[in-house]
């Protein structure tokens, strides 16, 4: 029996260590596309049996050209690089990691809640250039007491939902996906999209990208919210209308923002939420630990492992 061909198309760790160890399981052969261009991915991929990709654009173009391809996975919890309909229509699996950077997006969002509320990257320029002036943190407010709201309560928020309380928060969560025994169990209260851009001290949003959520939080989602809100986004990019979000701002209709993704990554010099000191920004490095950079890899190789072996994959798409 020969040995089951595994491709990797592409990737952005300093090497393959925890794929390569998953793969000792099954025996694997393991190929590495030279590049994530279509004509370099199926140089390696047409007899492969799986495949493990990045951010190679895995087309219905690339699909049909696959010949034994049972399993694709993603290392990463978004797929939209995988044509998903064109790998069902195939027979082929499609599956994505989750739940490996849990605590850290968690942590990354409490972290710029955090340095908002209190201010700490304002105050820490400003003792560094030399001005010593306790004024300039006012106004400052208590942290215990205040309501944070979470757009969306996958695992993610309700990570944060039990660190925000930990500080005293009063948690509210709007997701048309759970009902109210899941609220309740993490001593959460279930509301509206409304009712949290009203009446919350502070928003994080964890919402999935979709039509329905591009923007979710523009223009009128700001003006509808309480005079001083505090935003933060760890989930995507197109979520908030920046610019929407830089005229709030000016305004003074919103007090903070901090934001770890953006529409355009990395942002082009006229992004006008770049050198505020009301918004941190940090390079989209929320899923970011030694820990959850080991667990991806070694996660998308065990959903190929697991398929390759006859089993179901633990995170399936499709």
């Amino acid at each position: 029996m020969s040995r089951p061909v595994v491709v990797v198309t592409d990737y952005v760790f300093p090497d393959l260590e925890p794929t390569k160890k998953v793969m000792e399981r099954i025996d694997a052969e393991i190929r590495v596309a030279a590049s994530r261009e279509t004509e370099d991915v199926l140089a390696v991929a047409r007899d492969a049996d799986g495949i493990i990709t990045c951010y190679a654009d895995m087309n219905a173009e690339v699909i049909g050209q696959l010949e034994n391809c049972k399993i694709i996975t993603r290392t990463g919890t978004g797929y939209n690089n995988i044509d998903v309909a064109a790998a069902t229509e195939a027979g082929i699996r499609v599956a994505n990691v989750r739940a490996y950077c849990d605590d850290e997006v968690s942590d990354h969002a409490m972290a710029l809640l955090l340095g908002l509320i209190r201010k700490i990257s304002y105050l820490n320029a400003a003792v560094h250039n030399g001005t010593w002036d306790e004024s300039m943190a006012k106004p400052l407010h208590r942290i215990r007491g205040s309501v944070l709201g979470l757009a969306g309560f996958g695992n993610i928020p309700r990570q944060v939902a039990v660190k925000a309380q930990a500080f005293g928060m009063t948690v509210q969560a709007f997701d048309p996906y759970c009902d109210a025994e899941t609220f309740a169990s993490a001593g959460v209260t279930g509301v509206s999209l409304d009712e949290l851009i009203a009446t919350s001290d502070h928003i994080s949003v964890h919402a999935p990208l979709t039509d329905e959520t591009h923007h979710m939080f523009d223009a009128d989602a700001f003006s509808r919210m309480k005079p001083g809100t505090l935003l933060v986004n760890t989930a995507r990019g197109p979520l908030v209308d920046v610019d929407a979000l830089a005229d709030a701002l000016d305004s003074g209709q919103i007090a903070g923002a901090g934001l770890d993704v953006l529409p355009t990554e990395p942002p082009t010099s006229d992004l006008r939420l770049i050198g505020r000191d009301d918004v941190l920004l940090t390079p989209h490095v929320g899923f970011y630990s030694e820990n959850s950079v080991h667990d991806l890899q070694a996660g998308a190789a065990e959903q190929v492992a697991l398929v390759l072996s006859g089993q179901e994959p633990q995170f399936p798409v499709n």
